[in-house]
C-alpha cells in the first residue's frame, strides 16, 4: 500500500478515515469522496486502489474539469480510427486502459451536462461506446469519483444531474480539511521533512515557535500547502532549524507573515531609550526644564523693563495704572508739557489725555 498523508496523523478524524477505507477498500461499489481542494482526495483513491484486490491492475485518473468538453468523450471512452478529423488511429479510452482496476474521476462536478448523460449509462450497464464504434464493448472497473463542490448544490442550481448523483454516491467519503485536525500538523510536517530530506544535509527540524505557528495557521491549501512548503523550506534550509521569525515573509503564505509579525512584536523587548526615559527621571527632567523656563522669562522681561510678578501676586489693575501713569509723565517730560504734542506722541485724543492728566494728578508735570 502505498503511504498517504490522510493516513499520518491520530486526530479522531484521520483514525475514522483510516478504518472507514479498510472497510470499503475491497468493495466493487462507486465511491464519491468530497472535500476542499488540497485534502488529498487523489491520493486517498489511490490507497483505495492499493488496499484492494485490484491492487495488480491500473489505477487512471483523469481530471473532469481539466480536458476540453470537445475532448472528453474521446479521453473516457477512446475513438476508432477515421471517426472525426484528426482521428488517425484507434485510440483506447480511460474506461479501457482501467479495464480490471480503478478509474479516478477527479472534480466530476465540473463535467458537462451531456457528458453527466453518457457517463450515467456506463455506470448503469458497464458497457462503453467508442466514437465511430459499431459495438458496445464490456468493461469491468471501479469508478471512484471526487469532487471539491458541493453537489447537491450544483443539482438545486441545474449544473449537475440528480440521477448521476445518487448513481455515484454509494460509498460517501469525507476528506476533512487540515484545520480541523490540527494535532495531525507536527507528524505532517516531519513526514514530509523526511520525504524532502536533502542527501546531503539531511532534513529540515523545527523549532517550538515554528510549530506553534504552524497549529494556528488556517491552511487554506491544507496537506498539499503543507507539503509544498516543507519542500520549499527543504531545498532552502536544508539540515537547519527553522525558526519562522527568521524566514524572509516574501517565502510565506500571507498568513503566516501576520503570524510572523505578531511573534516578533511579542518578543521584542522593552528597553527604555534617551528618548523615552523612565517615569521618575522624566518627571524630574520636566521640573528642571519648568524652573529654566522661568528664569529665561524673567531674565527677558527684566531686559525689556518689565516688571516681574512677584510670588504673593499682585492688582493687575493697579499695576496697569502705574504703568499708565508713568508713560504719561515720560511723554509730557519729552514734550516739555504740551498737551497737544503728548496727545500726539501717545496717539491719543487731546480730552481723552486731559481726562487722564487730572485722573493720575499730573498737572504739575
Amino acid at each position: 500500500m502505498k503511504s498517504s498523508a490522510q493516513y499520518i496523523g491520530q486526530s479522531p478524524s484521520a483514525q475514522t478515515l483510516r478504518s472507514l477505507l479498510t472497510t470499503i477498500a475491497n468493495s466493487n461499489s462507486t465511491i464519491l469522496i468530497t472535500g476542499e481542494s488540497g485534502t488529498g482526495k487523489e491520493l486517498l483513491a489511490h490507497s483505495l486502489h492499493d488496499q484492494s484486490v485490484r491492487a495488480g491492475s491500473n489505477f487512471v485518473p483523469i481530471n473532469c474539469g481539466a480536458i476540453p468538453k470537445e475532448l472528453l468523450e474521446s479521453e473516457l471512452f477512446g475513438h476508432r480510427k477515421g471517426s472525426f478529423t484528426g482521428a488517425v488511429a484507434d485510440r483506447l479510452g480511460r474506461f479501457e486502459l482501467a479495464h480490471g482496476g480503478t478509474l479516478f474521476l477527479d472534480e466530476i462536478g465540473d463535467m458537462p451536462m451531456d457528458m453527466q448523460v453518457k457517463l450515467l449509462r456506463v455506470l448503469q450497464e458497464r458497457t462503453i461506446d467508442p466514437i465511430g464504434s459499431t459495438r458496445q464493448i464490456p468493461i469491468d472497473v471501479r469508478v471512484i469519483a471526487a469532487t471539491h463542490r458541493d453537489l447537491e448544490t450544483e443539482i438545486s442550481e441545474g449544473r449537475f444531474r440528480e440521477d448521476l448523483y445518487y448513481r455515484l454516491n454509494v460509498l460517501p467519503v469525507s476528506t476533512p480539511p487540515l484545520r480541523e485536525r490540527v494535532e495531525d500538523i507536527e507528524p505532517l510536517l516531519i513526514h514530509f521533512a523526511q520525504k524532502f530530506a536533502n542527501v546531503q544535509h539531511g532534513s529540515v527540524k523545527f523549532s517550538a515557535d515554528f510549530l506553534s505557528a504552524m497549529r494556528s495557521y488556517a491552511w487554506p491549501g491544507n496537506v498539499r500547502e503543507l507539503s509544498n512548503l516543507v519542500d520549499r523550506f527543504s531545498t532552502l534550509y536544508a539540515g537547519q532549524v527553522l525558526d519562522l521569525k527568521k524566514i524572509p515573509p516574501t517565502l510565506l503564505p500571507r498568513g503566516l507573515v501576520q503570524l510572523q509579525s505578531t511573534m516578533v512584536a511579542a518578543t521584542t523587548p522593552l528597553v527604555p531609550t534617551a528618548t523615552t526615559p523612565p517615569p521618575e527621571v522624566l518627571a524630574e527632567m520636566n521640573q528642571e526644564e519648568l524652573d529654566l523656563d522661568t528664569d529665561v522669562e524673567d531674565i527677558i522681561m527684566l531686559a525689556q523693563g518689565m516688571p516681574q510678578l512677584p510670588p504673593e501676586g499682585l492688582s493687575l489693575k493697579d499695576r496697569l495704572a502705574e504703568i499708565e501713569k508713568n508713560i504719561i509723565e515720560q511723554a509730557l517730560t519729552r514734550s516739555q508739557g504740551n498737551v497737544s504734542r503728548t496727545a500726539k506722541l501717545l496717539n491719543l485724543q487731546r480730552t481723552t489725555l486731559i481726562e487722564k492728566i487730572n485722573k493720575y494728578d499730573l498737572r504739575s508735570a
